[in-house]
């Protein structure tokens, strides 16, 4: 038996089963540990893509992101409002800028 202990996506329990493994699962709930989840799975993916690269791991993370939107109540139309704001006021990255220092 592997203990897993991770948010998964909904199809990965009939996947796992058509696999011929048996598979354990649980529901998540409340909501605060299921925000908890989203997190700590955002960062999972987030480092699969600082490794790899790849687009698809940017697909994950965007499914993460909707998740953590529809969870709080909040729209897509609501998250691109709150991007332009930051990016007014702060920029974007286009420029490419690494801050190596900063003095007093």
């Amino acid at each position: 038996m592997t203990v897993i202990h991770k948010l998964v996506r909904d199809q990965i329990p009939e996947i796992i089963k058509a696999e011929g493994r048996k598979v354990k699962v649980s529901i998540i709930e409340d909501d605060n540990a299921f925000l908890q989840a989203l997190s700590e799975k955002l960062i999972e993916e987030a480092k699969e893509f600082q490794e790899s690269k790849k687009i698809e791991e940017l697909a994950d993370i965007l499914e993460i992101i909707l998740a953590i939107l529809d969870l709080k109540g909040l729209s897509m139309p609501a998250l691109e409002s709150l991007r332009k704001q930051k990016r007014a006021l702060r920029g974007a990255f286009s420029r490419r800028f690494y801050l190596e220092t900063t003095s007093p």
